[in-house]
């Protein structure tokens, strides 16, 4: 019955969706499905499109993700089988524009999946926002011929990709980054390391950031130029999988990169104009990793109401004790507020707006509260939340890394301080 509800559920969901807007068309597509000012006011209800979608990715979650997450969390097991089986739902590749085999959905829409699917487990919804991350940097700047090629591969059959920014020396500073590229004739010759590259093992091609501007003075503006790497060219070595603290379903790995020959061709962007490529990219990108943050803090909340309901001391249920009520009274709240700032974020860029401060805001905001939601379930759990036989010690496990990655919560408050103080100037 669940498989056949899907199946509706998709089909709905693309037929609506592919008819709905021009190709390509995100501002159409927000337009849509968002009530603006003018129409009435702020509206907080999703479109029926979004509905649908939101169902049949909490659908897909029950049935391939929650069961089967503590196993792949157990052995580091990466989830190939339930992302083959998202990706021919639909429920992968959704951003991508039309013209080039996608639904060309909306960041907003991207979030309800990462949401959904970061309830079941957060190391699921990273390995799938991966493609997400890989993706947009040629969404934003690529050309016709190149969005053809590398966005059509994804979409036409199931394929990985991944951004390989991050360096053993360069997380945070990204300006420190000593992968370098060196025009010869009408080629590209790439040396250097990546470090923390998740999907790298499983992925086709990858976005490179790599420093074209070799000159120690150099501004990171014009240092830097990306290129689409593929895997299988000669001098691509991808290392082993890390074993992580948490997210463990998410394959993290380091690149070499030895002589590897980048035709012009595979440039993205015009040379010197890397940085801004990638920095772009987390606009779109934060929010959903923002969702799936929200994810996470949920199904914390969800489990410690339940438990706090059921479990009894002296001689009621422990959320009658107001110690505990309140930690699960903060977490809603803290969920609700997260929540609301990361569409917001998302609505905002799917207008055809710069959201940078609210998607740092978003960012910032969802990993502290994932985090706390999440201590705080082990809490109330007490001895039994220390135990890998209950589920919350995952959730806390897990979302440490949502305060690290695609900028840590330092970063996205330095963001933050600056846009403030542009805007103030």
């Amino acid at each position: 019955m669940l498989a056949r509800r899907v199946c509706q559920l998709q089909s709905a969901v693309k037929l609506s969706l592919r008819h709905s807007v021009a190709p390509g068309s995100r501002a159409s597509l927000a337009a849509k499905n968002f009530s603006t000012a003018s129409e009435g006011g702020l509206c907080f209800e999703l479109s029926d499109d979004q509905r649908n979608l939101q169902e049949l990715a909490r659908k897909f979650t029950a049935e391939e993700v929650v069961p089967k997450a503590a196993e792949w969390d157990k052995n580091g097991t990466f989830p190939k089988e339930a992302l083959n089986k998202a990706w021919e739902l639909g429920l992968l590749n959704a951003h991508i524009p039309a013209e080039y085999g996608g639904l060309g959905l909306g960041i907003v829409d991207t979030c309800l999946i990462s949401e959904a699917f970061a309830y079941g487990c957060s190391g699921f919804s990273t390995a799938a926002n991966a493609n997400d991350l890989g993706q947009v940097p040629v969404i934003v700047a690529g050309t016709a011929d190149q969005k053809a090629k590398y966005l059509g591969r994804c979409t036409e059959k199931f394929t990985f990709c991944s951004y390989a920014v991050t360096e053993p020396v360069a997380g945070s500073d990204v300006a420190g980054i000593q992968t370098k590229a060196v025009k010869k004739g009408d080629k590209w010759i790439l040396n250097g390391q990546k470090m923390w590259i998740t999907g790298s093992g499983y992925a086709n091609w990858f976005f490179v950031l790599a420093r074209t501007d070799l000159s120690p003075n150099a501004p990171a503006g014009k240092a830097f130029t990306a290129f689409i790497v593929e895997r299988d060219w000669k001098g691509v070595n991808v290392g082993r999988k890390e074993w992580n603290m948490g997210q463990r379903a998410s394959d993290t790995r380091g690149i070499t990169f030895e002589d590897v020959e980048i035709p012009d061709e595979n440039r993205l962007g015009e040379v010197g104009s890397g940085f801004k490529i990638a920095m772009t990219t987390f606009d779109s990108t934060r929010p959903p990793v923002a969702a799936g943050a929200v994810g996470l803090a949920q199904r914390a909340h969800d489990e410690a109401l339940k438990y706090a309901l059921q479990r009894k001391t002296m001689g009621k249920a422990i959320i009658e004790h107001q110690a505990v009520a309140m930690m699960i009274a903060d977490m809603a709240t803290g969920i609700e507020a997260s929540r609301l700032l990361t569409y917001k974020a998302a609505t905002i860029i799917d207008s055809g707006k710069r959201n940078t401060l609210y998607a740092s805001m978003a960012k910032a905001m969802a990993a502290d509260v994932a985090n706390k939601a999440a201590t705080d379930a082990v809490q109330i759990f007490g001895g039994n939340g220390f135990n890998s036989e209950y589920p919350v010690e995952k959730l806390m496990r897990d979302a440490k890394i949502f305060q690290i990655y695609e900028g840590t919560a330092q970063i996205q408050r330095m963001i933050i301080a600056r846009e403030l103080a542009t805007k103030a100037k």
